[in-house]
């Protein structure tokens, strides 16, 4: 295979090119107040599940609201972008496998997840359906950041903030996060990871407007139609 232009090459001769795409990491579980809003609290690994590149949502586009959901909600998290092709890193080099951060909202159909909870099924159905990953176009060197540890992000919906959180309150830090999820699934250039979510998850309906921001300024924004 030619890792340059995606192509395998079979001893007939003949070639065959694949699309090499990145891959979404989602964590769940990672801010105790939203643990309790809607798990009731949880204690133990960092958890982890995954989107298809296909959900991404970029450049501020609207989000159609999904004919197979009822209880379409939001969710907003901080984002890491890997910089580095790593598996089984050690935490205390994990922050060499990312250099940049932005901000993301991870849509839940919950409506679905909760028929899926019921029935001890995946998750995909309520996860990584097309769009559910609006991520901010622009994304931020970490070197710009003053403290990693403590960044302040919130998301409004039709002007007033529903959710706001700092990364210091996140339960598994980033490095924690690189590093646990590295050692089960290698992490590539380019893959995205969010991070978590804090309490204030609510549902959207068509209409609304979700503006994502970091320290105040304006990340994301997506009309819901």
């Amino acid at each position: 295979m030619n890792l340059s232009t995606g192509e395998i090459y079979f001893p007939n001769k003949i070639r065959y090119s694949v699309h090499i795409s990145m891959k979404i990491i989602c964590i769940g579980h990672n801010y105790s107040e939203h643990n309790k809003e809607l798990f009731g609290g949880y204690e133990g690994d960092p958890v982890f599940f995954m989107k298809p590149d296909t959900a991404l949502l970029r450049n501020n586009a609207p989000l159609y609201y999904p004919k197979f959901t009822q209880d379409l909600q939001y969710e907003v998290e901080l984002v890491l972008k890997i910089c580095r092709l790593g598996r089984g890193i050690s935490e205390k080099f994990a922050h060499r496998y990312y250099d940049q951060i932005g901000v993301g909202v991870d849509f839940t159909a919950r409506d679905i997840q909760r028929e899926c909870k019921e029935k001890g099924l995946p998750w995909e159905l309520c996860k990584a359906f097309d769009y559910s990953a609006p991520i901010s176009s622009q994304l931020i060197p970490v070197e710009q950041i003053r403290d990693v540890n403590d960044i302040h992000f919130s998301l409004t919906r039709n002007g007033e903030i529903v959710q706001q959180g700092r990364s210091r309150d996140m339960i598994f830090s980033f490095d924690r996060i690189v590093a646990y999820v590295s050692q089960f699934v290698s992490l590539k250039i380019g893959d995205l990871i969010f991070t978590g979510t804090p309490s204030g998850v609510g549902p959207v309906a068509v209409g609304d407007v979700l503006v994502a921001s970091i320290e105040g300024q304006e990340m994301l924004k997506t009309e819901i139609k």
